[in-house]
């Protein structure tokens, strides 16, 4: 089960640039070396988000429709990256006003996927991150990526530590970019939030 059409819409340096809000959102946040570009081109099938071996390359909101033959269509939305870009800290903090003014102000935001390196767990700003949406009443999907990286016998007790650490209403979901692993759990899960929350009628997108 996967996407089956993306295709790029818009992107954003301040919210004049946000496109209509025309259809359900889900925002996608992620350290600048959690993998985040690989992960949205697995999920949609198609290289649509720009992969770099420097980290912090997406400095602005993009956002992407997603189509599938038996789903309502739906808007991924993809957040600058934060944490260790190798980028000046002024421009970094400058990506934080964006990054609330969207959150805060989306009326159509039904939730964000949040990215934890599987290898790495939670730090500081995804603690901080997480504690504003909580907070915020804003639905949250934990993954942690890479899990690729570890053996089997150690996923789900990462995975458990994590929810626990962080008070998430859920285990992370256990995704792999360059292997596929759970990659169809996470659409499946990012389509229940964003179509049924909105009224749709209860179907599976294949």
């Amino acid at each position: 089960m996967r996407a089956r059409a993306a295709t790029f819409i818009a992107s954003a340096a301040d919210p004049r640039g946000f496109p209509p809000a025309d259809l359900p959102e889900v925002a996608i946040a992620g350290r600048s070396n959690v993998g985040k570009s690989s992960l949205i081109n697995s999920l949609v099938g198609a290289p649509v988000a720009r992969t770099s071996s420097t980290p912090g390359r997406t400095r602005l909101i993009n956002w992407f429709r997603i189509e599938n033959a038996k789903a309502a269509a739906l808007h991924l939305v993809d957040l600058p990256g934060y944490g260790y870009a190798k980028v000046p800290v002024d421009l970094r903090a400058s990506w934080r006003p964006l990054i609330e003014s969207y959150l805060t102000g989306r009326p159509v935001l039904r939730g964000v996927v949040v990215l934890f390196d599987a290898r790495r767990g939670a730090e500081d700003e995804e603690r901080d991150l997480i504690a504003w949406l909580l907070a915020a009443g804003v639905a949250v999907i934990p993954v942690l990526t890479k899990v690729d990286k570890l053996a089997k016998n150690k996923r789900k007790p990462v995975a458990a530590a994590l929810r626990r650490d962080l008070a998430l209403p859920r285990d992370p979901l256990l995704v792999s970019a360059l292997s596929g692993e759970g990659v169809d759990d996470l659409w499946r899960s990012i389509f229940n939030l964003a179509i049924r929350r909105d009224g749709a009628p209860d179907q599976t997108p294949a």
